[in-house]
C-alpha cells in the first residue's frame, strides 16, 4: 500500500524583524528543524515518498547558504521527494531553483516539480502530476492540466499543486491562483496535495491543506502539522494522519481587563503556556497601581520562560483606589501629581496623550513603591 508524506510552505530563508534578534534566530533555526523532523518522520512511517506542495523558499533572493542548509535538512529521509515551486518561489526562467542546480545542491533523490507534468515514481506506486507556479501570480487554473495527463497503469495519481481552492478559503486569499474544487473528480486524482493556505484544511477527503510544519505568524490556522498519507490503491479513499511537527506554538490574545478576576484569570492563562511560545498581547481596560505591578512582574516571569513575550498595554487605563494611593503615601504635591495623571487619562483628546499619562503613572507608582518596599505588600 503507497504511503506518502504531504508538507507545504516551508518558507525557508524568512526573517523575523518585529523580534529580538536572539528570539529572530532561534525562529529561523526552527524552520531548518522542521524540515529534520519531517524527514525522521517519513523515515519511521516508512513513507515511499515526501510532496512539498509549493513555498519552499521565502523569496527567490535567499541566500546560497539557505539553500545548501535546505536539501541538506532533507537527508534524514533517503526515499524520493518532489518539490514544487510555489508563489514565493515560482519557477521563473531564473529562479532560487536554478540557483540551486548551479550550486549543485540538490541531491539525487530530489525531483524539480518546475514544468507542468507528470513525475512517475513506479518503485513507490505513485505518479505525481504537478502544476508550478511559473510566476507568482496567475489567474487560470493551473490543475486544470491534470484532466488531460495519462499515467502508468496500477500507479496513484497524486495531484502537487500550489494555490486557493475557489469558494473555500477566505475571500482575501481566493483571488489568485485558483484551483478548482472538484479537481480530483475531474482529472480522476487520488489526492490532490496542496499548499498556499498555511493552516491543516481538509477540503474533501481527497484534497487537503498540510499546512507549514512550522508556524510563523499569529493565526489559529491549525499551523505545525505535515500528513501522512495513505491509499491502498487506485480509486481507494485516503487514509490522512496529521503529525505535529511544530517547536514553537503562537499565541495572539486580545483581552480586556475590567474587575481584579480578570487579571488573575489571564495570568492563570499564561502560566499554563508551554514554554516553547510566543505570546503577543494586547490590554483594553482598566487596572489598578497593584494590578499593573502585579501583570508587570508576571510579564516578567513570562518573558525568561518563553521564546517572545510583547504586550501592548497603550489601550489600559490605570485608575488608583484609595488603598493604592493610600499604600503609596503620596501626600501633599506628589499626591497631586497621582491625581492630575489619573485625570489626564481620562481627559486627554488623544490616544498618545493617555497613553504617556498612564505610563508616567506607572513610573511614579514604580519609584514610590521601591523606595518603600511595604507599599508593596
Amino acid at each position: 500500500m503507497p504511503r506518502f508524506l504531504h508538507t507545504a510552505d516551508w518558507q525557508m530563508g524568512r526573517t523575523y524583524s518585529r523580534f529580538e534578534t536572539e528570539d529572530s534566530a532561534a525562529l529561523s533555526e526552527a524552520r531548518y528543524q522542521a524540515i529534520e523532523r519531517l524527514a525522521a518522520l517519513a523515515t519511521e512511517h516508512q513513507c515511499d515518498a515526501v510532496l512539498v506542495a509549493g513555498d519552499v523558499f521565502d523569496a527567490q533572493t535567499v541566500s546560497d547558504r539557505t539553500i545548501r542548509r535546505v536539501f541538506n535538512a532533507t537527508q534524514g529521509f533517503s526515499g524520493p521527494w518532489v518539490m514544487l515551486p510555489g508563489n514565493h518561489d515560482a519557477a521563473l526562467a531564473e529562479s532560487v531553483w536554478t540557483r540551486a542546480k548551479r550550486l549543485d545542491a540538490v541531491p539525487e533523490n530530489v525531483h524539480l516539480a518546475l514544468k507542468s507534468g507528470t513525475t512517475p515514481l513506479p518503485e513507490q506506486g505513485l505518479a505525481v502530476l504537478a502544476a508550478p507556479l511559473t510566476q507568482r501570480h496567475t489567474y487560470g487554473d493551473l490543475t486544470q492540466p491534470f484532466e488531460q495527463m495519462t499515467t502508468p497503469p496500477g500507479l496513484l495519481r497524486i495531484g502537487l499543486a500550489h494555490g486557493s481552492v475557489q469558494g473555500v478559503l477566505p475571500d482575501d486569499i481566493d483571488s489568485t491562483n485558483p484551483i478548482a474544487p472538484d479537481r480530483t473528480e475531474t482529472a480522476n486524482l487520488d489526492y490532490l496535495a496542496l499548499g498556499d493556505w498555511h493552516g491543516l484544511k481538509e477540503i474533501n477527503e481527497r484534497t487537503w491543506y498540510s499546512g507549514t510544519p512550522e508556524p510563523e505568524r499569529f493565526r489559529n490556522n491549525e499551523a505545525g502539522y505535515v500528513l501522512v498519507v495513505d491509499i491502498e490503491e487506485p480509486g481507494a479513499a485516503p487514509r490522512v494522519t496529521p503529525h505535529e511537527t511544530a517547536r514553537y506554538r503562537w499565541h495572539q490574545w486580545r483581552e480586556t481587563l475590567s474587575v481584579a478576576s480578570d487579571l488573575d484569570e489571564l495570568i492563570q492563562r499564561i502560566n499554563q503556556l508551554p514554554e516553547a511560545s510566543v505570546l503577543d498581547l494586547k490590554l483594553n481596560g482598566t487596572l489598578t497601581l497593584a494590578g499593573e505591578q502585579k501583570l508587570t512582574e508576571a510579564l516578567s516571569i513570562a518573558e525568561a520562560r518563553f521564546r517572545s513575550v510583547t504586550c501592548d498595554r497603550s489601550g489600559l487605563q490605570l485608575e488608583p483606589t484609595d488603598d493604592d494611593i493610600a499604600a503609596l503615601q503620596a501626600d501633599g504635591y506628589l499626591g497631586e501629581v497621582v491625581q492630575e495623571l489619573r485625570q489626564s487619562q481620562q481627559e486627554t483628546d488623544n490616544s498618545e496623550g493617555a497613553e504617556i499619562a498612564r505610563d508616567a503613572l506607572a513610573i511614579l507608582a514604580g519609584l514610590l513603591t521601591s523606595k518603600d518596599p511595604e507599599a508593596a505588600r
